[in-house]
């Protein structure tokens, strides 16, 4: 058997990590055309519930929301966004990806999807990418949910991705992949091999690769565009006008407390938490606790 079958099933993992879950739900595998790219996005429950839409973070992919998914989909209609370059989604044919051609994505999928008056819910690269489109679009949102990211982010986090991502990319096997991924994230391989398959894919070559466009790499860090600084960062978090939830993760490098504190002061009906047991990769390190977080800016929203 290859090694990349042996990992966990989804409800398998989930019950491991002791997520609660009342139905052993499955997404459906989507497409929409948006902005010149072909997005795929993963789709759980009923669209009659109210609609949540997830944006995972750098290198990562739809599936990375897979937990809390499983969790909140019996009660909502989830869409979990592929962005431009990672997972299935097409790569950008230019090579950008900036803050300014990701918001025009969000625009554009959330305009061909006919989305309206729902909740959005992003993780690191997607939790910013998240705010300034909500600051972009008031009147527009339920409730918003950044997960370990704001304005400002730390250096020592910052390079700790980059030395990951900047790793060589094609590999001679799966197995490679899953103690790369091991060592960096802590996790066991049944965990690692019941997830990894999702981001990565062999070639035809044999070898296997990242499915997170390389040309990524070389995106632009919003410190070294001036028209998107920390202060206008801090300008648009300030904007927002749905009630937020901002998460930490107790062990993060990347999101200083201090910004965690400073965003629950400067947003509106801001609700600020810090998830024990957890680095960067919250909902991923501590599933129930950041679940259990998201119920609760959820219900009152949704209600």
């Amino acid at each position: 058997m290859a090694s990349h079958s042996m990992g966990l099933t989804l409800h398998e993992a989930a019950r491991g990590m002791g997520v609660p879950f009342t139905e052993e739900n499955e997404p459906e595998d989507r497409t929409v055309n948006a902005n010149g790219l072909e997005f795929h996005y993963l789709e759980w429950g009923d669209p009659a519930n109210p609609t949540l839409v997830m944006l995972h973070g750098v290198s990562q992919q739809a599936h990375s929301w897979d937990f809390v998914s499983l969790a909140l989909s019996p009660t909502y209609h989830i869409i979990s966004l592929d962005q431009r370059g990672h997972g299935d989604t097409d790569w950008a044919s230019d090579g950008v990806y900036s803050l300014d051609a990701m918001q025009a994505d969000i625009d554009g999928v959330v305009e061909a999807l006919g989305l309206d008056d729902f909740n959005l819910m992003g993780h690191s690269m997607g939790g910013r990418n998240s705010f300034i489109w909500a600051s972009r679009h008031l009147k527009t949102l339920r409730s918003l949910t950044i997960v370990d990211t704001g304005p400002e982010t730390q250096r020592r986090g910052q390079d700790r991705i980059r030395d990951f991502r900047e790793l060589p990319n094609n590999l001679d096997s799966f197995q490679e992949f899953a103690d790369r991924v091991k060592e960096y994230t802590g996790r066991t391989e049944e965990q690692v091999l019941g997830a990894l398959k999702y981001s990565i894919r062999q070639m035809p070559d044999g070898k296997w690769a990242w499915k997170w466009d390389p040309a990524t790499r070389n995106r632009t860090r919003s410190g070294d565009d001036p028209t998107w600084n920390t202060e206008k960062l801090w300008e648009c978090v300030e904007a927002v006008d749905c009630p937020s939830l901002v998460v930490r993760g107790s062990r993060s490098d990347i999101f200083a407390e201090e910004t965690l504190a400073k965003m629950g002061q400067v947003m509106t009906d801001c609700i600020t938490e810090t998830i024990d047991n957890a680095g960067h990769l919250v909902q991923g390190d501590n599933p129930v606790d950041f679940i259990a977080a998201a119920q609760g800016i959820l219900s009152r929203t949704n209600g």
